[in-house]
């Protein structure tokens, strides 16, 4: 059985699939229609000194990369960065949001740092969220949010049935019932 209105979603996506430009173009279009969607989406690559991250509503550009060094191996994500966007995230949630947007499940989110904690705040103010989800690393996000969530292919028709569906129940409804997850995966 599959809930139809969960208040948490992962955008899963596989590695030719774009989910920030999805994401992008979601929040967009909400913002244009008088919604307030804040969170970030990510630009760049983690495995170069590209990564940085778009903040919504506004657009800014922040570098989320360490500065360079050649022997550094893996992602080059600076942790305070990361902290600093957050921070940013939670002032905006604060002036007020319809739905919270999270670039990446990480393995800092899986360990519950990173920005983890914007995922509860968010929900305990029961405001949606979506979050990015690489294929490889669902188990990881079963592990973190239980079967609570529902599971969207990685395009925008699947994002705007999920957000129609958790829209026309609202807030009060949004969360479901516990132990039940949905999959939109079209």
């Amino acid at each position: 059985m599959f809930d139809t209105q969960c208040d948490l979603a992962a955008l899963v996506y596989g590695p030719d699939q774009d989910p920030d430009a999805v994401l992008r173009g979601f929040a967009a279009d909400l913002n244009a229609r008088g919604l307030r969607a804040v969170g970030m989406v990510q630009a760049g690559q983690c495995a170069d000194s590209s990564l940085s991250a778009v903040l919504l509503p506004g657009g800014e550009k922040l570098l989320l990369a360490q500065d360079f060094d050649p022997a550094a191996k893996g992602c080059r994500l600076d942790l305070a960065r990361l902290q600093g966007a957050g921070e940013r995230i939670a002032e905006a949630m604060d002036r007020g949001a319809d739905l919270v947007i999270i670039n990446r499940f990480g393995k800092r989110e899986r360990d519950g740092k990173g920005l983890s904690y914007l995922i509860e705040r968010a929900l305990d103010a029961d405001i949606p969220v979506v979050i990015a989800v690489a294929s490889e690393r669902y188990a990881d996000w079963i592990s973190f949010a239980g079967s609570t969530s529902a599971r969207l292919a990685c395009d925008r028709a699947a994002l705007d049935q999920w957000w129609r569906d958790v829209a026309a129940h609202g807030p009060e409804a949004a969360g479901g019932d516990a132990g039940t997850a949905r999959e939109v995966d079209k």
